[in-house]
Formats: C-alpha cells, sequence, structure tokens
C-alpha cells in the first residue's frame, strides 16, 4: 500500500471560554481523531487548531502537550473566520496524518454541538463505532 498525507477533521464546543474547558474538550477530541483512525504521533505531519473568536483564555495546542509521544508534532493555533450565523465556542482540528488508508475510510469526529458541522460525516462514524 501507497503512503499518502490524508486531512482529519473534527470539531467540538465547550461551554464557556475557560481554560481548563477548552484543554479537557480539545484533549477528548484528539484522543477521539487518534482511536477512531488508529494514528501513532509518528506518523503526523501537522495539526491545525482553530477557535471561534470568543474563545482566548488558552492555547488548545496545549491538550496535545499531555498525550504522550506527541512534543515533536508540529502544531498552530489560529482563529476561525467570524462568520455571522456560525456556531460559537467552537474548536476545530485538522490533522495531516501519513496513512495507507483511502480518504472514504477517514473517520472525522464531530462532538458536542460541532456535530451541526457535518450532521452527514456523523451519522456515517456513528453507524460505524465500535
Amino acid at each position: 500500500m501507497t503512503v499518502k498525507v490524508r486531512g482529519i477533521r473534527g470539531a467540538i464546543t465547550v461551554a464557556e471560554d475557560r481554560e481548563i474547558d477548552i484543554i479537557e474538550a480539545t484533549y477528548e477530541l484528539i484522543r477521539t481523531m487518534v482511536e477512531e483512525n488508529q494514528v501513532e504521533a509518528s506518523d503526523v505531519a501537522s495539526v491545525w487548531i482553530t477557535v471561534t473568536e470568543e474563545l482566548r483564555s488558552t492555547f488548545p495546542a496545549k491538550a496535545l502537550r499531555r498525550m504522550e509521544g506527541w512534543c515533536y508534532v508540529p502544531v498552530m493555533c489560529s482563529t476561525e473566520i467570524p462568520v455571522p450565523g456560525s456556531i460559537s465556542n467552537c474548536i476545530r482540528v485538522m490533522m495531516h496524518v501519513n496513512t495507507t488508508q483511502q480518504q472514504e475510510e477517514i473517520r472525522h469526529i464531530y462532538l458536542r454541538d460541532a456535530i451541526k458541522l457535518r450532521p452527514d460525516l456523523h451519522l456515517t462514524l456513528k453507524n460505524n463505532m465500535r
């Protein structure tokens, strides 16, 4: 099988802008993305994390530093485009992974209110959950 770089998407929401909530939610999201896609830190090319503009209390990338083996993974944080009417208090992750999986085999993860972003992918994931 040929190894290719694939993007794994994920998103989660928090109730309010508190450092502990942001770090715990980001950790939950990334752990789920890793488990559902059998990702090893050594296979991750980079991780890009965005937050909606009202989330300012911490860098969500701190959550990755709690994960064993992830200290050398390049991580970038930025603010999401503030589109009127878009979901608030949302943390989005784009993980670039070297994998043999086909595009349609990737499990994108949407948790809490972020399910609204891609209900089509959530239903697929829900049907394939262990």
